[in-house]
């Protein structure tokens, strides 16, 4: 069966949506790890800071590649929650939701912020301008709630800072 889906150059249907400089990107980083399937989290590392996102056709291709199952290529995809099927926004947010930060609200800021933006966790506004996603410890226990924007933390938010610090943000990237 699964040879009767791959076409004549042996590729899995999702891949041949992949053009020929997308391949040669994936086929580039699995080879920089050597094809070694204990580098699949590096590689997936990689493709997402390549592409934004891992396109569905490269998880076949990095499967045959480190010779996997596709089922093992993907598990880890989707064990995984930095990474992605989708382009994120300009901008990515991250509320964390470990313990600390439940303990101190996170979740009322979480429901707030899908308020504010107008999304649910792990979309991205209309705009494509602000991705939401949960996170399940920032390391900022202390401070709690934690938010993370584009990689940088904030402790103690709440809607009023979580409001300011969007904004900021926006206003940032239009100048």
């Amino acid at each position: 069966m699964e040879v009767a889906r791959r076409n004549a150059s042996g590729m899995h249907p999702a891949e041949r949506r992949l053009d020929e400089d997308a391949l040669a990107k994936i086929d580039a980083i699995t080879e920089r790890h050597h094809n070694q399937p204990d580098a699949l989290i590096e590689i997936y590392h990689e493709v997402q800071d390549a592409f934004g996102y891992i396109p569905e056709g490269a998880l076949p291709r990095i499967a045959r590649a480190l010779n996997i199952s596709r089922a093992e290529a993907r598990g880890v995809f989707t064990f995984y929650h930095d990474f992605r099927a989708e382009p994120a926004g300009r901008h990515v947010v991250k509320i964390c939701r470990a313990e600390s930060c439940q303990a101190m609200g996170c979740r009322s800021l979480e429901a707030y912020a899908k308020q504010r933006l107008g999304i649910g966790l792990g979309e991205t506004t209309s705009d494509g301008e602000i991705t939401l996603e949960a996170v399940y410890c920032l390391g900022n226990c202390a401070l709690s709630p934690a938010v993370m924007i584009d990689g940088r933390l904030y402790g103690k938010v709440d809607p009023d800072r979580f409001d300011a610090l969007v904004e900021n943000v926006k206003r940032r990237a239009a100048s």
